[in-house]
């Protein structure tokens, strides 16, 4: 089925490896703050240099992408114009947003990115504005126009492009939308960006959703890559980057926190203070983000073992096809022993294809509804289990965590909801607004909005709430860098 028009095939998702615009490029919506686990890339281009943001007559108009990624081209006023309309047309609560609202807020970004590069000029005075959608956008692209004029070179005129587009984005407050302009090093085929590590809280709840973040900062996943040379392990806690604390008084910095994500071709060193709760070593190292291949042993897979006569099976994302790997995997378990039981571990899930999320509740109920996806006007679409495929029939325990984001918190929802299985761990993260479709703008960037909101399968909000586990357990980065695993513990308890 065409995956542009089937909602259940689309994707909401966090996703890790720096690969994540040409996937959308190629008609996958993504998460927001669509977000690598390490580090985004980006590739350098040349910028035009005086007619940057020159008016180039009407706007394209906004629509998906229908093929391979382009060479990006200079962020024009012609491609603010283009966001404007887009986000006014295909958003969710587009049709009954303030367009003044938004025009301030592209306006309020803009003057902030001038202030900060010491280039603030008297002309970076919002106009007034009247209420008429078309005449204000010509209002402020005439102030808009004559601020860029004053620019002195092209880097200046693309930053202030980019701050224009962002302030509209966030000014949307919605953590599934994201202006994506990025674009993977040249290099060998697989090569990745960045320092080489994964985090807990993961970098897309730290980034879409930071009120919702608590720490303590800990490694995850080592990629490869300067991490790993470096001798970085997981359950190793940050204390500081640059000798910033992440968590001042409890409180997420994101100031602090975002040396840690750069990306191509950006590559500024960063200084990690660091303690290993195995053995209470605490040392400081300094990173300095590269290109390098992952190695595939922590790439994201499905993996699976035995615990005595339960099948244990960890899904790292809801990728195409995962759903049915994971089956696979109990299957294929489920020939070398009787099983007792079934534990899927969602714990960092990033999200993905909400179609993989039921298919893989299919295994455990019928004739249920997983989600519904509404509109503004509280039209809703359900979706529903994949009936054709074969009822595992096993009692089933699953684990989650603050990490869990997107189609993930789709899937614990329906999971506590329709009282498929307990849920042990933490709360999921609640990142999880609407599925993000991705619309192409004329410099070759992706703007993605939700058209629809999530609610769980009782029409309940889960988004910037998550799901609360029916057995709290957390796991911690001391748990991590000792090998301990509480929440499978209590798990396999649940299973006997």
């Amino acid at each position: 089925m065409d995956d542009r028009v089937e909602l259940s095939h689309r994707v909401y998702r966090l996703p890790r490896l720096p690969k994540a615009r040409k996937q959308l490029i190629l008609g996958v919506a993504v998460c927001l703050g669509t977000i690598m686990g390490f580090a985004g890339s980006t590739k350098a281009h040349a910028v035009p240099d005086r007619h940057v943001l020159a008016v180039q007559g009407a706007a394209v108009s906004c629509a998906e992408p229908a093929g391979p990624p382009q060479a990006l081209k200079a962020t024009t006023v012609s491609t603010v114009e283009q966001a404007y309309n887009c986000i006014l047309d295909k958003s969710y609560g587009g049709k009954r947003l303030d367009h003044r609202l938004l025009l301030a807020a592209a306006f309020s970004r803009l003057a902030h990115e001038l202030h900060r590069r010491g280039r603030d000029v008297a002309e970076a005075t919002m106009p007034a504005l009247t209420g008429d959608r078309q005449k204000d956008w010509a209002a402020f692209a005439a102030v808009y126009e004559r601020v860029i004029d004053l620019l002195p070179d092209a880097a200046l005129r693309q930053a202030a492009g980019a701050a224009a587009i962002n302030g509209m984005a966030a000014g949307l407050h919605e953590n599934h939308v994201r202006w994506d302009r990025s674009e993977p090093p040249t290099g060998a085929a697989g090569t990745v960006y960045g320092l080489g590590f994964d985090t807990s809280p993961f970098k897309g709840p730290l980034l879409s959703a930071p009120h919702q973040t608590t720490g303590p900062l800990y490694v995850t996943t080592l990629w490869g890559g300067p991490a790993a040379k470096a001798g970085l392990r997981p359950g190793d806690v940050i204390r500081s980057i640059n000798g910033a604390p992440p968590f001042p008084g409890g409180i997420l910095s994101l100031g602090a926190v975002h040396p840690l994500f750069q990306s191509y071709p950006d590559h500024a060193p960063v200084r990690l203070r660091l303690t290993r709760p195995a053995t209470g070593r605490t040392w400081t190292v300094t990173l300095t983000p590269a290109s390098f291949k992952p190695d595939p042993e922590t790439a994201p897979q499905v993996t699976s073992q035995l615990k005595g006569d339960v099948a244990y099976v960890r899904v790292p994302d809801f990728g195409r096809g995962r759903a049915d790997t994971a089956l696979k995997a109990i299957s294929d378990l489920g020939a070398t022993k009787k099983l007792s039981g079934v534990v899927i571990d969602v714990r960092g899930n990033t999200g993905g294809m909400p179609g993989e999320s039921d298919r893989l509740l299919s295994a455990f109920a019928h004739g249920k509804v997983t989600a519904y996806q509404c509109d503004i006007d509280d039209s809703c679409t359900a979706g529903r289990t994949d009936d054709q495929v074969t009822l595992l029939n096993l009692p089933l325990v699953v684990l989650a965590d603050r990490d869990c984001a997107s189609a993930c918190d789709h899937f614990v929802a329906a999971v506590k909801d329709l009282e498929i299985a307990p849920v042990v761990g933490t709360r999921t993260s609640g990142v999880v607004s609407g599925v993000a479709i991705p619309y192409l703008l004329d410099d070759n960037s992706v703007l993605l909005l939700p058209a629809l909101h999530h609610r769980g399968p009782g029409r309940e909000v889960v988004n910037d709430i998550g799901v609360a586990p029916d057995h709290y357990v957390p796991l911690t980065a001391e748990d991590v860098s000792t090998g301990k695993d509480p929440g499978l513990a209590k798990a396999l308890t649940l299973i006997k």
